[in-house]
């Protein structure tokens, strides 16, 4: 007869639902994660673009990347680094915040306890030596970078990032986005003066 319901239909009812349901608390469950970050970045101060590296810890990625053709600033290579406390910064001239940056980057590199050095991220060089010329020269050795293959080995997000190597070649602080005071004063300065500390004896 019609209208009767089979003896399967009410757990086929129930799978349809939870199958409707698993969609909606995916999203619920990403909304929380993005609320929590933003609750914490607002209320607690928390610094979302110090997002954590599976590389903190562990021995920086190998450098051999040519120079910037005409910047009259070594080629970044592992020697370039090797023994010295080295802030590496992703950086390219069409990046809007590597511009906002960049004269913090000039301010550090006045730190004698510090060494900066640049990759530059798929750039042309024309440009970048432009963007260098309008803003100054804040690296000691600048590496080109013009397929990303490099940045792929350093695991950056997007640009600009900045990685603390130190004297042992060991990553020891990643920053994702542009430098501004409060990071660089409240996460940068304290990760340089920890690197720089002798241990207790």
């Amino acid at each position: 007869m019609s209208g009767e319901v089979g003896p399967d239909a009410v757990p086929r009812r129930r799978a349809i639902r939870v199958l409707v349901l698993i969609p909606l608390l995916v999203f619920a469950g990403f909304a929380a994660i993005a609320g929590k970050m933003l609750y914490d970045q607002d209320v607690n101060g928390l610094d979302v673009a110090a997002i954590p590296s599976a590389l903190i810890g562990k021995p920086a990625p190998s450098l051999a990347l040519p120079p910037l053709e005409g910047s009259a600033t070594p080629a970044l290579t592992d020697a370039a680094i090797r023994g010295k406390l080295t802030l590496v910064n992703v950086f390219a001239s069409w990046c809007v915040p590597c511009r906002q940056e960049h004269p913090l980057l000039k301010q550090l590199a006045t730190d004698p306890r510090l060494t900066i050095v640049g990759i530059n991220y798929k750039d042309r060089n024309d440009n970048a030596l432009r963007f260098l010329g309008e803003l100054g020269n804040p690296y000691r050795a600048i590496g080109v970078d013009p397929n990303g293959k490099a940045a792929i080995d350093w695991g950056v997000y997007g640009i600009p990032e900045s990685y603390l190597v130190g004297t042992d070649g060991t990553i020891l602080y990643k920053r994702v986005g542009p430098f501004d005071e409060r990071s660089v004063t409240q996460d940068l300065l304290p990760a340089i003066a920890k690197a720089l500390a002798k241990p207790s004896s």
